[in-house]
């Protein structure tokens, strides 16, 4: 039976802001596994080429092997189980072979170059695909997609461009096969990308407590007068790369359709949202810009105790029950229990899996039996939407490592290991939150959520 909660509004420590410049690269032997870990793979599927599609929002599965994203054009990884692999690159990442942390051959391909860039070749599509060593085999196609839909054959879904299926089409006929093998690298039941080791969880929390910290030190910028865009600026830093739509808003969302900021100006009483993610995870906030109920539109006074505390509450049983074992069904019993769906209309997977994308996929969801592993990454990610009422949220992310994982961890990384135990003390100790022991905190923020944001010294808590 779930546990339920007092939860209560009051001072609280807050936590600190460390900003770490020591970007993270993930060592040779790191991406040697991810090799064999594909390969491994291909063997048990009896899969002969794998085509792995890139661009740059949909680079994940690509970059896993080859150390980058192809920017602004497309890519093909063609990994071959037997034989040389293939690179095939547009015009400006053709120079990206020569630094791939996987070896391959290069094919410049100029179809996979900018609108009306010189594409003055004779060689077809087709002929390009030939050349990478592919023929009437069982070919696994690899976008960066699951499809669940049980009215589909899941497997002949391709979400990649269409040029690339038809000339794949011309070149697998009678004797070979297509199938969609995304799934190879994020599906939620033995995908390769689930499961990370030390030195991917040292390069995954880089991002994660950036984006933490970035929030934290927007949320103590907030006050009324001040620009949307003074805030949102607060909320990039370093040049890294974002995963995510970069959101800082106050009042209503999306008018005229617009999902940036805006120089609107702060006012007490407003509604605020705000995220932010990299590599690793994402940190969101949600609440109003007063310091106390009073100063709250006369409407949603009630706001804590209607929705924020509710919600509150089964963030902690999020983070207390999550662990090691533990079936996605168990875990999605549990927020249902604590915050009804009928009545606080969350509908999406009350979690999920992160890494380099903010969501690549989730176990949780009502009868899987999907079971939570050692080194996979979690989002809590729970989102009500209560009639009348502005928004709520405390979005961040952990890591889960069994007792020979965070042996690892402490003798590879002992600054992080360092941080993990500073953070689940703090959880403890100051939230009264109560972790697994295989529960790492990816940020320093996990757990803390001051709805209020003028209430720079208060935050929600366990009681």
């Amino acid at each position: 039976m779930t546990q339920t909660y007092k939860i209560a509004f009051e001072k609280v420590q807050q936590p600190t802001c460390e900003f770490n410049k020591e970007t993270v690269v993930l060592s040779d032997e790191t991406m040697k596994e991810r090799r064999k870990k594909v390969l491994d793979q291909m063997k048990a599927r009896n899969i002969d080429s794998l085509l792995i599609y890139a661009d740059r929002e949909h680079g994940a599965n690509f970059e896993y092997l080859t150390g980058f994203i192809p920017r602004f054009e497309e890519a093909l990884l063609i990994m071959n189980s037997q034989g040389p692999s293939y690179l095939l690159l547009g015009n400006e990442n053709l120079k990206m072979a020569n630094h791939s942390r996987f070896e391959a051959e290069a094919i410049h391909v100029p179809h996979f170059s900018l609108p009306n860039q010189p594409m003055e070749n004779t060689t077809s599509f087709t002929e390009f695909l030939k050349a990478a060593n592919i023929e009437n085999k069982k070919i696994g196609v690899v976008g960066w997609k699951v499809f669940t839909s049980k009215y589909d054959d899941n497997h002949q879904l391709y979400d990649i461009p269409y040029y690339i299926v038809d000339s794949l089409l011309e070149v697998v006929q009678d004797g070979g096969s297509i199938i969609n093998c995304t799934d190879l690298f994020i599906g939620e039941k033995g995908g390769v990308r689930t499961v990370n080791n030390a030195d991917e969880i040292a390069y995954y929390e880089y991002g994660s407590s950036l984006a933490s910290d970035c929030v934290l030190k927007a949320m103590d910028e907030i006050e009324p007068g001040k620009l949307d865009i003074e805030i949102a600026s607060y909320l990039s830093v370093f040049g890294q790369p974002h995963n995510v739509t970069t959101i800082f808003t106050t009042g209503d969302r999306f008018t005229k359709a617009v999902l940036y900021p805006q120089n609107k100006r702060i006012q007490l009483g407003d509604k605020f949202s705000m995220t932010t993610g990299y590599k690793g995870g994402l940190t969101s906030r949600a609440g109003y810009i007063v310091s106390d109920p009073s100063e709250l539109p006369e409407n949603v006074q009630d706001y804590l105790e209607k929705v924020a505390i509710p919600y509150y509450a089964a963030v902690v049983v999020w983070l207390e029950n999550v662990k090691i074992g533990m079936s996605g069904s168990e875990m999605y019993d549990c927020i249902q229990a604590v915050l009804p769906k009928e009545q606080f209309n969350w509908s999406l997977n009350p979690g999920h899996l992160v890494a380099d994308e903010e969501w690549m996929c989730s176990p949780i969801y009502p009868d899987s039996k999907t079971r939570f592993k050692s080194g996979m990454l979690f989002q809590v990610d729970i989102i009500p939407s209560v009639k009348g009422y502005g928004g709520t949220g405390a979005e961040t992310g952990i890591a889960l490592a069994d007792e020979a994982l965070r042996e690892t961890i402490k003798q590879q990384h002992p600054g992080l290991w360092e941080k993990f135990e500073k953070r689940r003390v703090y959880i403890k100790n100051v939230l009264n939150i109560d972790l697994h022991p295989e529960v790492l905190p990816l940020s320093n923020t996990v757990g803390y959520y001051r709805p209020f944001a003028l209430a720079k010294d208060k935050a929600l808590i366990k009681k």
